[in-house]
């Protein structure tokens, strides 16, 4: 029983030492991520006092961006913002939980929730923000999970009255409709409390720095990743424990929204343009945006022929296009 007791004391230990240099460990990383990559943007405040991390420039029509899934604004500003700028006024947030945005005021945090902001919760609070900086009639767009993001917030110019509802839409290969089957290992185990307080720590504070950069590179291909956009991007920022959390969670939880966002998808009579890689693995073209174009006849979608999952830095050229036809089907150009 000693021998037992003792063995039982002794593994204690270790797995608490564990812990400890892991907790610390990741502490590093992430206090050195966010000195390398602090914010760029300003912030606002919304209901329930969440703060919500933005930048805005340019003048004209509204133009409002939605990075995607372990992204940030930053996504954005690599390229296309300042090009936009020069045509209309441009803001683009961190979506709730990742870059510098807080979570949904409420929402149960910590390493052992599973909770993730839904689409409708994500659209509300950046809806808010957007009317506190004066946005008017935005042409809204979203890449990837940023897409449903948009199409929710499309939704919910249905039920009201607000000077922030889109005038039109624009997804780069966004999600827009259930899709079949399950998510893999990675985001069920992540997204599961086991997951928030042991896998995602110890992802957090040892995952080399080439796995990043691999995943930056399947995240393009077919094609090659655009020259430097790893260095600015602030990848390591979605290596924080509560921003990897939140990441996981709002993938892991997002699916029963698509399938009540579906029903309403007819009601839209909204301009939608859509661009789409005919190689995106992530976000198949054949699951989300081909069906989506049934649905809403006032979509636009083009078939970007042997392009994957990153349109929008693949062919600049093509998605401000886009967003062109969506402000002047909306009669905003």
């Amino acid at each position: 029983m000693k021998l037992a007791r003792r063995a039982f004391t002794l593994s204690a230990l270790t797995l608490g030492l564990g812990a400890v240099l892991t907790g610390c460990t990741a502490s590093q990383r992430f206090q050195s991520a966010e000195a390398a990559f602090p914010p760029i943007g300003e912030f606002v405040t919304v209901a329930g006092g969440a703060r919500v991390h933005y930048i805005q420039a340019g003048s004209g029509p509204d133009v409002v961006l939605i990075h995607g899934a372990g992204g940030n604004l930053r996504d954005y500003k690599f390229q296309l913002f300042d090009r936009l700028a020069e045509n209309y006024r441009v803001t683009a947030f961190d979506r709730p939980g990742l870059g510098y945005t807080d979570r949904f005021p409420g929402l149960p945090d910590g390493p052992f929730a599973t909770a993730g902001e839904s689409p409708l919760q994500q659209a509300m609070m950046l809806r808010d923000a957007a009317n506190q900086l004066g946005v008017t009639d935005p042409v809204v767009v979203g890449h990837s999970l940023g897409g449903i993001v948009t199409y929710q917030w499309a939704l919910m110019g249905l039920d009201e009255e607000s000077p922030v509802n889109a005038s039109a839409i624009v997804s780069f290969a966004g999600v827009a409709m259930p899709w079949p089957g399950g998510l893999g290992a990675y985001y069920t185990i992540n997204g599961s409390a086991f997951g928030g307080a042991v896998t995602i720590p110890l992802i957090a504070a040892f995952v080399p720095t080439s796995t990043v950069e691999n995943v930056i590179e399947g995240t393009f291909a077919p094609q090659a990743a655009t020259p430097g956009y790893g260095e600015y991007i602030g990848a390591p920022l979605a290596l924080r424990p509560s921003t990897f959390r939140a990441n996981v969670r709002q993938v892991n939880t997002m699916r029963p929204h698509t399938v009540e966002m579906v029903k309403r998808y007819p009601e839209l009579t909204l301009p939608v343009e859509i661009l789409h890689g005919t190689e995106d693995s992530t976000v198949p073209i054949d699951i989300h945006s081909d069906r989506i174009a049934e649905i809403i006849p006032t979509t636009n979608l083009v078939r970007m022929e042997g392009i994957g999952h990153m349109p929008h830095h693949v062919d600049p050229d093509a998605a401000i296009a886009a967003i062109d036809r969506a402000a002047t089907r909306a009669g905003l150009r």
